[in-house]
């Protein structure tokens, strides 16, 4: 979110936990995407932030009840208010349960693994409209192809993610088998560790795609827990998000600390990769 915005969006979110009669005077930060994530004390609950035109809360929030209903491992919201999207000075706020961190760093693989099967497995019976996972790759591919929105990106380098792009979306695609819903971006940085076990947040990423889509996000050791996982397929996943989030980094408008030098980082990474499969730099 815009530094600018943070004021507001802090006062937003006070007044609306405030309006619903629980104690909000003090609220700690705890993470700053395209997203504002608070913790409000003393009352300890959640609040998401989002300016009003990134609005896909109520999508989230109406997934989140339904995959909790399920027993799905994802954090649950606020059961002391009604489970609503609230609109105020510009923003949506939405209210959430609050976990305290457990042991710190990540959940175990195999834990990890777990909990994203159960977390499939209760996919698979809800029927919501998502995009395919494709529309992200082609979103990828558009911030590629143009100049403007990426000026700092070399040409060879331009041409390196738009090949790789292209070349693991058709072998994805070209590869078959079962697609589902799916979280979009289960990565460590969407999973709790709390006392209830690993639960999974942000679920505004949904799409539709094969599971190995879905693992690419993760740690690779989880790949290797997770029930009948197609290796080959969880390769070529890999190499695609990779391709997509450098391309993120590469984004004018991008906010990512540290995003610049990650972007090189990565560049060189798909490099190696894509000379060590043979594909060189053309597909």
């Amino acid at each position: 979110m815009q530094a600018s915005q943070v004021p507001r969006a802090v006062a937003a979110a006070m007044s609306v936990v405030s309006s619903l009669g629980l104690p909000a005077d003090d609220a700690i930060v705890l993470h700053d995407s395209n997203k504002l994530t608070l913790r409000l004390l003393p009352c300890d609950v959640l609040a998401r932030v989002a300016p009003v035109a990134q609005q896909v809360a109520r999508f989230e929030l109406d997934l989140a009840r339904r995959l909790a209903a399920a027993g799905c491992p994802v954090a649950a919201l606020d059961p002391r208010v009604e489970p609503r999207v609230h609109e105020r000075d510009g923003f949506v706020v939405t209210l959430w349960t609050y976990y305290a961190p457990v042991a710190p760093g990540e959940a175990a693989p195999a834990d990890y693994a777990d909990a994203l099967a159960r977390l499939h497995a209760g996919m698979r019976g809800l029927d919501v409209p998502t995009p395919h996972f494709t529309d992200r790759v082609e979103q990828a591919q558009r911030l590629v192809a143009d100049r403007d929105r990426t000026p700092a990106l070399a040409d060879p380098d331009r041409e390196l993610l738009g090949d790789t792009l292209r070349d693991l979306r058709r072998v994805i695609g070209e590869h078959g088998g079962a697609e589902q819903l799916l979280h979009g971006e289960p990565h460590p940085g969407n999973l709790l560790t709390t006392a209830n076990g690993p639960l999974f947040i942000d679920l505004e990423t949904c799409c539709r795609g094969p599971v190995a889509f879905d693992l690419a996000h993760a740690p690779e050791a989880v790949g290797e827990h997770y029930p009948g996982a197609d290796q080959d397929l969880l390769r070529a996943c890999r190499l695609l998000v990779l391709a997509m989030i450098t391309a993120w980094r590469w984004d004018r408008d991008d906010l990512f600390p540290d995003g610049r030098r990650l972007g090189t980082e990565w560049l060189g990474r798909i490099r190696a990769e894509r000379d060590r499969d043979g594909l060189g730099h053309h597909g």
